[in-house]
């Protein structure tokens, strides 16, 4: 008789699941690839076939074109894989189309988190607690210093000094895939339902979003509008735009970053952000911690991130835990 847990292996470029031969979030094109998310350190093109929501699907096919061998499944769906192994895709709340994945086989459950946070967002489903006897999780955030605010204060921050300076702009760096769109939501709930502006490198995704219901309001284009026009105004750019010539059409911008490394000052002066919003899409160390509480598995598998820490959290609290030496995964502008 096999040993427990001998057919899901971590190798360096993804998790095999032996008898499936199929791979979770591969660093290399693969036959059979089951996708926890669209980001780029998880989603990649070129395999057989790849696993996943039709929202991940949408997204992988706006950046790689990846049509071909394309298998959607639903939140709360179950298939079969070769091998007499079932995959069930679970809400992860990390961004739209986001899963867990719950592997079953040999009456054993193995749940893949690939990224997740426990904080509510208006666009995508919350994270859902899924028992296991092996559970697999990020720790992006693994450190205690790490705390994310509530965002309804960042936004607050952020509205406030808009209002103060209404002649100027306040321009918000933005991971493109998850990150604006959710800042943009959350801005709508917050009362904000002025137009908001967009670098062309965000339009696309944005539009994505909308057409699968995420309700963003009146969004422009910063190369069609005049500098006055974005007098008083949110324009949004990626990261890499903040202090970019692109910049310079804008109305003496205030430099915002959203992103859960501003809680690091030293990142913020890096980047020259002058409004650092701490607004992250993984979960901060009270998450990582009472999410294993809640899951309790036997053992808890560390994917990337700061392993270090939450190992020796799980020696402390008498929990079986191991890192794995995966390749591939960064921390992204989060």
């Amino acid at each position: 008789m096999p040993p427990p847990f001998s057919w899901i292996r971590p190798e360096p470029w993804g998790i095999h699941v032996v008898p499936a031969d199929a791979w979770i979030d591969p660093s290399r094109a693969v036959d059979r690839a089951l996708v926890t998310h669209g980001h780029a350190d998880h989603a990649r093109g070129g395999h057989g076939q790849t696993v996943a929501t039709p929202e991940t699907l949408a997204i992988m096919d706006l950046r790689y074109a990846t049509r071909d061998g394309a298998t959607p499944v639903a939140y709360g769906e179950t298939i079969r894989l070769p091998g007499g192994v079932d995959a069930t895709y679970v809400p992860a709340g990390h961004v739209l189309g986001s899963a867990q994945i719950l592997l079953e086989h040999a009456g054993e459950r193995v749940v893949v988190t690939g990224d997740y946070k426990r904080r509510p967002d208006p666009t995508c489903p919350p994270f859902e607690v899924t028992p296991c006897d092996i559970f697999i999780t990020e720790a992006t955030f693994g450190l205690p210093l790490f705390c994310h605010p509530p965002i309804g204060e960042e936004m607050a921050k952020l509205l406030g000094r808009l209002a103060a300076h209404p002649d100027r702009c306040v321009l918000v760096g933005a991971y493109a895939l998850g990150k604006a769109q959710r800042v943009i939501a959350e801005l709508r709930a917050a009362g904000h339902h002025a137009p908001i502006y967009l670098h062309g490198a965000l339009v696309n995704m944005c539009r994505l979003y909308e057409e699968f219901g995420v309700d963003l309001g009146e969004l422009k284009l910063v190369s069609e509008a005049t500098k006055d026009e974005m007098r008083g105004h949110v324009v949004m750019c990626p990261p890499g735009a903040l202090n970019d010539r692109w910049s310079r059409r804008l109305p003496d911008p205030i430099t915002s970053m959203a992103s859960g490394w501003m809680r690091v000052r030293q990142r913020a002066r890096q980047r020259n952000v002058e409004l650092p919003l701490v607004i992250s899409d993984h979960a901060d160390w009270g998450e990582l911690t009472r999410t294993v509480q809640e899951v309790n598995p036997q053992e808890t598998w560390i994917t990337h991130g700061r392993e270090e820490a939450l190992l020796r959290w799980h020696q402390l609290h008498q929990r079986r835990a191991r890192a794995l030496a995966l390749v591939g995964y960064e921390d992204e502008d989060d």
